[in-house]
């Protein structure tokens, strides 16, 4: 069910996205050998082990949000349409996190399409499921995409996420659960809110 956005808080936000993950990461995680849940949590842990920085990690963790949060359900092998899961999560993501971290939401897929235009030997290491997505949303980018695309300051740190997002998909691998990472996604929101209060103030 997509989220009643006027429900959620500053307060409130970092729970409601642990109660996702408690009560829908078991959910089958598009035909790989991961749950949804242990998905998101094993890019955010690879980044943690790898000393990323938190905006990096958060990004990982966050980015396939919308799988849950989508108006239009979750992806299947089955499908024939794109679900636009990435626009479904930044939308949730945007009032409370930083640009950052809502572009590694937005753009994960665009940066999988960028990625296979720019990087030739990038599509022969995509899963079955992901080349099955790629068909459906758009494939390689074009020359004229590519250009743009690149023109996002976030650019580096989307591609990173998006590489994230390719290497979660260990079965078996161990991972802390979401509440291990949830201080970092706290202070994602307290760092973009108090932000934005600032400029607030200064108006």
């Amino acid at each position: 069910m997509k989220p009643d956005l006027d429900t959620l808080t500053r307060d409130n936000i970092v729970d409601f996205i642990g109660s996702i993950f408690e009560r829908r990461g078991g959910e089958e995680y598009l035909g790989e050998p991961v749950t949804m849940g242990e998905h998101m949590l094993q890019g955010a842990t690879i980044a943690e082990q790898n000393g990323q920085p938190e905006e990096i990690i958060v990004g990982a963790l966050l980015h396939d949000v919308g799988h849950f949060t989508s108006e239009f359900g979750t992806f299947s092998m089955d499908d024939t349409e794109d679900r636009h899961h990435e626009d479904a999560g930044a939308d949730v993501l945007e009032r409370f996190f930083p640009t950052v971290i809502t572009d590694c939401c937005r753009y994960h897929v665009a940066a999988k399409r960028y990625l296979c235009a720019t990087k030739p030997d990038y599509f022969d290491k995509l899963s079955e499921a992901s080349v099955h997505s790629l068909n459906l949303q758009g494939g390689p980018m074009s020359v004229d995409e590519v250009s743009e695309f690149g023109k996002n300051p976030n650019l580096k740190k989307i591609i990173a996420v998006r590489y994230l997002d390719d290497a979660g998909k260990r079965a078996g691998m161990e991972t802390p659960d979401y509440w291990h990472f949830a201080p970092m996604v706290q202070r994602m929101v307290d760092r973009h809110l108090g932000a934005s209060n600032a400029v607030s103030a200064e108006l």
